[in-house]
């Protein structure tokens, strides 16, 4: 299966019996990202997160008391 990065646009191929061709062909709101994109990406986050500068925005839920 050829795949393209979603960041890169490098195109890759990936073995069609692979779980993630599998997650691509099923679901198209799954998109795909080249190794070192993604390593990349979560070196950033790591230094962004030992900064202190990283906030997580999740919305606060409220318990119903029913």
């Amino acid at each position: 299966m050829r795949v393209k990065c979603v960041i890169c646009d490098t195109i890759e191929s990936i073995d069609d019996d692979a779980p993630i061709a599998k997650r691509l062909r099923n679901r198209p709101i799954h998109t795909y990202m080249c190794r070192p994109c993604e390593e990349r990406i979560s070196e950033k986050t790591l230094a962004r997160k030992s900064s202190g500068n990283f906030r997580l925005y999740r919305p606060s839920t409220e318990k119903d008391e029913w």
